[in-house]
C-alpha cells in the first residue's frame, strides 16, 4: 500500500516553507526532515508516524488513535503511531505536525548527503 498522497499534501500545507525542510521516501512512506532530522512521516500503513521527546511521548498514547511505533517488533523511543481519524482535522494534524518539527529541529542539524 502506497501513503496516503491527499495527507502527505495537507502536511505540506501545514509545514511552514524554510531551506531546512526536506521531504524523502523511506519506508514505503513519505518523511519530512527538519535539518535533516526526520519529524514527521506519512504511513504507507495510514496516518502518521511522529517523533517527539520520549519522555513527552508516553503521555500522548490512548491506545487507540496513538500508539507506540513498533518496527520489526521492537517499540522505539519518542516514535508515535497516529491514526488518520486522529488528523482527520486541519487543527489536529497541526498539533501532530507541530510536535514532530520542533522535536527534530531541536537536535542538531545533519550534514547534507552527497
Amino acid at each position: 500500500m502506497a501513503y496516503d498522497e491527499e495527507l502527505a499534501e495537507r502536511v505540506r500545507d501545514t509545514v511552514e516553507p524554510g531551506p531546512d525542510i526536506s521531504e524523502r521516501k523511506m519506508f514505503g512512506g513519505l518523511a519530512f526532515l527538519f535539518g535533516g532530522n526526520m519529524g514527521v512521516a506519512v504511513s504507507r500503513e495510514g496516518g502518521l508516524m511522529v517523533r517527539m521527546d520520549p519522555a513527552a511521548a508516553a503521555d500522548l498514547v490512548d491506545d487507540r488513535t496513538v500508539t507506540p511505533m513498533v518496527m520489526q517488533g521492537r517499540e522505539l523511543d519518542g516514535w508515535l503511531r497516529i491514526t488518520a481519524e486522529a488528523v482527520a482535522g486541519d487543527r489536529e494534524l497541526d498539533t501532530w505536525v507541530g510536535r514532530g518539527a520542533r522535536f527534530a529541529r531541536s537536535l542538531p542539524p545533519k550534514k547534507p548527503k552527497r
